[in-house]
């Protein structure tokens, strides 16, 4: 049988709010992008994130992003790549550290956010990023947005790198996100998102707005955890592909 991973970007709450229900998608997820405390996450939170992630087998990714919690880590904000670098390693030290504490450990890195989608089209900030968890963190993997600079740069330095598609978010001609702001951006509908994700699988071309569908490569799959039913809309999924014959795995070994 044939294997998929499936991830989700979990543990963004911190204190008394609580976004989405961690604890139902790591029951279906096989690897975890924990937040590490800048759009979200505090230490209780990347701590119980950490213990149920390792009581159902689940690999765990850093998820660092800008320091911008009331904008959940969605605005630019100017920094050199150098600072972004320093940033993300502060965050992902946070993590291991706690991820320890909790008896597993961190095995990648996937920005978040604005971050994430910054590092995707700009190649210096992606260098930024994968110069300074390449020096802090040797055995890091990359989570990056297939087809992008983040992938490019961190395959071109001997980083370990895997490519990443969404099943929830639209898709520009470019291969980049179509931004959130712009309608159809968030794929809410569980069945459509299936079907594109299953015609891709078939195909190895996405479909995207307002163009013919672009060839990307995938060793994971994110279905976000803070959009309305996002746990049954990766029940679905992992439903419908463990029955077409795709098992779901971690692309890192636990």
């Amino acid at each position: 049988m044939r294997t998929i991973d499936l991830n989700s970007d979990l543990g963004e709450g911190f204190g008394p709010w609580v976004m989405g229900d961690d604890a139902a998608m790591l029951s279906v997820v096989s690897s975890a992008n924990v937040a590490c405390g800048g759009h979200a996450g505090d230490s209780e939170t990347m701590y119980a994130t950490c213990r149920t992630a390792a009581s159902h087998g689940v690999v765990i990714g850093a998820h660092p992003a800008y320091v911008d919690r009331e904008g959940f880590g969605r605005r630019i904000i100017p920094m050199h790549p150098d600072e972004i670098g320093r940033m993300v390693v502060a965050q992902v030290g946070a993590l291991a550290a706690i991820a320890r504490l909790a008896g597993t450990e961190v095995r990648y890195v996937k920005p978040h956010g604005a971050l994430g989608n910054l590092a995707a089209a700009d190649a210096d900030v992606a260098t930024g990023i994968i110069d300074a968890v390449r020096v802090a963190f040797p055995t890091l993997a990359i989570l990056a947005i297939s087809g992008t600079q983040l992938e490019l740069v961190a395959r071109a330095a001997g980083v370990e790198v895997y490519s990443e598609i969404f099943a929830d978010r639209a898709y520009q001609p470019n291969g980049q996100l179509v931004p959130r702001s712009q309608p159809g951006a968030v794929i809410h509908d569980a069945e459509h998102a299936l079907q594109r994700l299953l015609t891709f699988i078939d195909s190895g071309r996405m479909e995207v707005l307002g163009g013919e569908p672009i060839e990307l490569a995938a060793h994971s799959v994110c279905v976000h955890s803070d959009t309305p039913g996002a746990v049954e809309m990766a029940r679905h999924i992992r439903a419908e592909l463990s029955g077409a014959g795709l098992a779901p795995r971690p692309f890192l070994e636990t």
